[in-house]
């Protein structure tokens, strides 16, 4: 098949008058087929090819757009579809239909652009918006169409400024069809996509003026298909592992914050430095690690942050020549944490920087301000260019606890919306955990992630490989990952609550059943910074230890944190954690499709995760509770199998884990266990050729 197929076809009355013109652009996958009749533009249909199905909308109103004199202004918003509009023109292009709107009464031209690329499961479409008159557009949903089999996964809708736990904005997650097997959403991590009535709206707040003449580009959104609608969420995770910045990686890294908290300084870093490295890489044949982490402790908050922020004080050289040296030598990296709101051990400067008249919140710094953005954006991408390749970027929006929201955007050219009476009200008062604020929230949440955007951009531009992690105040969108290499598992604790090893499993396992099982988050859990594994204090038996990190790297997350009070480890811990890291490069080429399975951690039922390609796989199982359980898994695409991927031999790391199995399994065989209370299993499938 070529490119792709742009077709027209004329639909006439039987008196032979022009009733519409029907345009199609497809690939080898789907087919989108947009009618103009009476001069109105619409989606036809989107013709699935891989499942062969066919969604036809109810209704149609292919695009809404919510215009205003301001966000500050009431009474002035009006909203518009393509029934409002006139088409002027139609124009193609190598896999592109452009169709040029008019209307008259609010003197806007919209062009729609409909992208398709060759052999592509997905295709793309955006607006151009150009007014004649200065105009605020407060909401752009660049599809808007009702399908019969429309639905939301997650549906959360949590954006507080008050609460641990309860940090769920709902923003930038996918729509699925259960039966035409599409997926849906904007190329965006703040927009917000729903269902209601069976009516699809992707789209976002934005609330910024175009001035007369200008030209506002939207946001794409997308509309994916998969073979199969059951499967339709492995399609979605297939697109989005397709369109990220840079391919999933294992960065295995160690950070300092568990060895020495904010007292860390150069001595002690290099002692951990060439600790790790003589007993992991020289004594036992690991890798060099990807990375060695500064945490908080390395800035000087007692110097003033106006002429540059984030200063290193004088417990490290200046930019820490003779570390990143050191850390080179042994073949690695360094990397160092930040915090982009000034949150934790930055907090400190923030009085200075806003009576020197940068944009600051009630307690932190403005994501959203042009002055401290900016300085903070030449900061970064200084220290990118000067050989630093991962960011832990720490407090972006606020932490677990609380967050921090820009009330008064007047301030400098953001919404703002007076009419709500915010006199009193900080930026992170219980008051504002009320839903009734949620669009005022959500508009500094847009500005927020658009500029933290720009900076990940330039970031790239001075390193492609840099790696960057947003944690504490982000949340769990997938198309983050369009930036940035991996998001921490919002509303949790940096170290897993327990007395024992099986109760700090249960507790952050319990955080995955959360996200994963009962919310549904739509995100790649092979993309997940989940504060794990962490190794702080002797004594532990090496069966405990090794049991515990073989569990917690299971889950499946290419980015590997080790959380180690370095010099309290014996032989023995030394011994597990390499072997563990050598099990970790060697199912690696599996994460990238790794789920959890099982039941709820938190009531003592059997769960684990697997992971597949159609050459290996893992599984891991934990029974948490007092009493031996059954548990059978049918090896099969439900389970996370690839069609077709034939026969296996089982064998595992772990002594007596095959115990009562066969040798060897095919796709769709079944395999039952008895698993006894508080047991571990890790099995390891690699296929027979």
């Amino acid at each position: 098949m070529t490119k792709y197929i742009i077709t027209l076809i004329l639909l006439l009355s039987t008196t032979g008058s022009l009733i519409a013109k029907e345009y199609s652009l497809e690939n080898t996958s789907l087919r989108r087929s947009i009618i103009v009749e009476n001069g109105v533009l619409k989606t036809k249909a989107i013709e699935n090819k891989l499942a062969k199905k066919t969604a036809v909308p109810l209704d149609c109103a292919e695009f809404r757009l919510r215009i205003s004199k301001g966000t500050h202004i009431t009474g002035t918003d009006v909203e518009l579809t393509s029934a409002d509009f006139k088409i002027a023109g139609v124009s193609s292009d190598e896999g592109k239909l452009v169709f040029t709107l008019k209307n008259a009464e609010y003197g806007l031209d919209v062009k729609v652009h409909y992208i398709m690329e060759k052999d592509k499961p997905w295709a793309r479409k955006y607006l151009e918006i150009t007014p004649q008159k200065e105009i605020c557009v407060e909401r752009v949903d660049v599809e808007a169409l009702s399908l019969k089999d429309a639905y939301q996964p997650y549906k959360m809708r949590l954006i507080t400024a008050n609460g641990p736990g309860r940090w769920k904005p709902g923003l930038g997650q996918p729509l699925y069809t259960t039966n035409s097997a599409t997926f849906w959403g904007i190329e965006f991590p703040a927009a917000y996509n729903f269902v209601k009535n069976k009516s699809i709206s992707c789209g976002y707040l934005w609330g910024r003026t175009v001035k007369a003449g200008e030209t506002y580009t939207s946001y794409k959104a997308v509309v994916g298909v998969g073979d199969n609608p059951e499967f339709i969420h492995d399609s979605f995770l297939d697109y989005i592992a397709a369109i990220r910045i840079r391919p999933l990686r294992l960065q295995i890294q160690y950070n300092s914050w568990f060895d020495y908290g904010n007292s860390v300084n150069r001595e002690k870093f290099l002692e951990s430095v060439n600790r790790i490295h003589s007993e992991l890489v020289e004594k036992r044949g690991n890798r060099p690690l990807r990375a060695y982490v500064i945490d908080d402790g390395w800035q000087n908050t007692k110097a003033a942050w106006t002429d540059m922020v984030w200063k290193v004080n004088n417990k490290f050289d200046p930019d820490f020549a003779s570390v990143k040296k050191a850390v080179e030598s042994r073949g690695s990296h360094l990397g160092i944490w930040m915090s982009p709101g000034c949150l934790f051990g930055a907090q400190r400067a923030v009085p200075a920087m806003r009576d020197f008249g940068w944009e600051a919140l009630d307690n932190w710094m403005s994501m959203a301000g042009p002055k401290y953005m900016a300085k903070l954006e030449e900061r970064m991408v200084g220290l990118t260019k000067s050989g630093i390749t991962y960011f832990k970027l720490d407090g972006l929006f606020g932490h677990l606890n609380i967050r921090n929201f820009e009330l008064h955007g007047d301030r400098y050219g953001i919404p703002y919306m007076p009419q709500l009476n915010l006199e009193g009200v900080t930026g992170n008062s219980d008051e504002l955990n009320k839903a009734k604020y949620n669009e005022l929230k959500t508009y500094y949440l847009v500005a927020g992630t658009e500029r933290l955007i720009r900076l990940f951009k330039n970031m790239t531009a001075a390193n492609p490989e840099v790696y960057i992690v947003i944690s504490n105040g982000a949340y769990l969108s997938p198309w983050w990952l369009q930036h940035i290499d991996s998001v921490w598992m919002i509303n949790a604790g940096d170290a897993a609550e327990g007395a024992n090893r099986t109760k700090e499993l249960v507790y952050r396992d319990g955080r995955y059943y959360e996200i994963f099982t009962q919310e549904k988050t739509q995100f790649p859990m092979c993309a997940l910074f989940n504060h794990e594994p962490k190794k702080v204090k002797s004594g532990e038996t090496e069966k405990s230890f090794r049991r515990y990190l073989y569990m917690s790297l299971s889950r499946g997350t290419g980015f590997i944190e080790l959380y180690l009070k370095t010099f309290k480890l014996q032989k023995s811990d030394w011994d597990v954690l390499s072997e563990c890291l050598h099990w970790s490069y060697k199912v690696f080429p599996t994460f990238q499709r790794s789920r959890m399975h099982g039941g709820n951690p938190q009531k003592g039922e059997v769960y684990g995760y697997t992971a597949w390609t159609k050459n290996q796989g893992y599984i891991s199982l934990h029974n948490p509770g007092e009493k031996a359980q059954k548990y059978s898994i049918r090896l099969d695409r439900k389970f996370g199998l690839l069609p077709g991927s034939g026969t296996f031999k089982l064998s595992s790391p772990i002594e007596e884990c095959t115990k009562g199995l066969k040798p060897k399994y095919n796709y769709g065989d079944t395999l039952t266990l008895e698993m006894k209370p508080r047991e571990i299993r890790i099995l390891n499938f690699d296929k027979i050729f």
